[in-house]
């Protein structure tokens, strides 16, 4: 049996999301349905074939909107690139919740930063190339550099929040959410580190993005209804739509949540990576890998498959990317899969790249907070492969679990997937 210095628990949680700023406003607006995907307003859009995303309303376009004022002064926004702010205001979220700051030169140390991302500033390196070709060399800013770089978000949050600890950033694509946060455990488990913030974050909603997925015919182009266009599990998805934001947790052992009196809200049990060493962008169809690093997560928590009461699914919204993450949890749970509630709350907000494991496995804490599941959004017609199976198609549902699982899946071949435990 772990001990409490072992023990890994969340005590904090932000997110900055297509349905906007807040775990609480965002919770609420996913289980009432709603959609984050809107058509994207700015000029740059003529000529692409997706034309919509799921976009971080601002604060002027909904009460629980993102205002960057909140976090940065004006002078200091120039210096960042989007994906950092988005950082910066879960992180303050998240420790809020978790009422940490540190005071002492030990504390600072003993604090981790561990911040995942699929891109970083993609779009600070295309506005860069424009000034580059249009006003020469001399007139490119000497901060595009450390706005641009994958780690300037962890880097940031280290810097403002003064955490000495160990600094990380996982680039893995679509997993580096859901790896930042185990990356985290074993930082906290070797006694690197006594707490840490840890997920993902992304926003390159940019012109290069969507062409280049375009190109690779990821990308639903389902322009006319932005909010019915992410149909994960459904006969007739067609892509993903990209979204942007951040998911950050607070993570520490249960013994250091104790002693300085925080609350645990749920435990994380169970991680797990793999590599697929099969393709480029797309997994086995049989999903072995995926089903590898899940197995692997069962096996630190220490259940048996059946144990599970919930699965946050990766899935997308891509024709073979569904198709692969069913095959993986078949090979997991067998038989028994049918009788697991499974969702994608990606309907909702898109697919957040590097962000998405982190927002997901906020999402996947409020499962066990709320006892609510999260449905699977415009899953009118399930795939003809998946009709045994509980999509939780349209409507939330009241339902209380004691495991939930929470998977990320990536191109060049790398699956995490996630753990948690209700407390208590």
């Amino acid at each position: 049996m772990m001990t409490n210095k072992q023990r890994i628990v969340i005590t904090g949680m932000g997110l900055v999301t297509p349905l906007g700023v807040g775990v609480e406003s965002v919770w609420q607006r996913l289980i009432k349905g709603e959609s984050g995907i809107r058509t994207i307003k700015q000029p740059w859009v003529e000529g692409l074939k997706t034309q919509i995303a799921g976009l971080v309303p601002s604060h002027l376009e909904q009460a629980n909107g993102f205002n960057a004022n909140d976090y940065l002064s004006d002078k200091q926004q120039k210096r960042v690139d989007l994906f950092t702010l988005y950082a910066l205001a879960a992180t303050e979220q998240a420790l809020a919740q978790a009422n940490w700051q540190p005071q002492t030169h030990a504390e600072q140390v003993s604090c981790a930063t561990i911040i995942g991302t699929g891109i970083g500033g993609l779009p600070t390196i295309t506005h860069a190339q424009k000034v580059l070709q249009q006003r020469g060399a001399r007139r490119v800013s000497p901060f595009t550099v450390p706005a641009f770089l994958a780690n300037l978000a962890a880097g940031n949050v280290s810097i403002e929040q003064g955490f000495k600890g160990p600094i990380g950033t996982p680039v893995t694509a679509c997993a580096a959410g859901i790896q930042a946060i185990g990356d985290a455990m074993r930082l906290i488990r070797s006694e690197e580190a006594k707490i840490a913030i840890a997920g993902g974050t992304e926003a390159c909603i940019d012109p290069l993005a969507l062409a280049g997925f375009g190109a690779l015919k990821a990308l639903s182009t389902d322009n006319e209804s932005p909010q019915t266009a992410s149909k994960p599990f459904d006969q007739q998805r067609r892509g993903f739509v990209m979204g942007e934001g951040a998911g950050l947790v607070v993570i520490e052992s249960l013994a250091h949540a104790q002693a300085r009196g925080a609350t645990p809200l749920v435990e994380i049990v169970g991680y797990g990576t793999s590599g697929d060493a099969y393709h480029l962008t797309s997994g086995p169809e049989n999903g072995e890998g995926a089903a590898r690093a899940i197995q692997t997560a069962l096996a630190m928590a220490d259940i048996k498959p059946a144990q599970i009461g919930y699965i946050n699914a990766h899935a997308t919204s891509t024709p073979v990317g569904d198709l692969a993450e069913i095959n993986a949890l078949r090979r997991v749970f067998g038989d028994h899969l049918p009788n697991i509630p499974i969702s994608s709350t990606k309907s909702a907000t898109g697919h957040l790249l590097g962000a998405a494991g982190g927002v997901a496995a906020v999402f996947s804490a409020k499962v066990l907070l709320e006892n609510v599941l999260p449905a699977t959004l415009n899953l009118h017609e399930i795939d003809q492969q998946m009709q045994d199976l509980d999509l939780i198609a349209l409507q939330p549902r009241a339902k209380k679990v004691q495991y939930v699982l929470c998977n990320g899946f990536g191109f060049g071949g790398v699956n995490a997937a996630l753990i948690l435990r209700r407390m208590g």
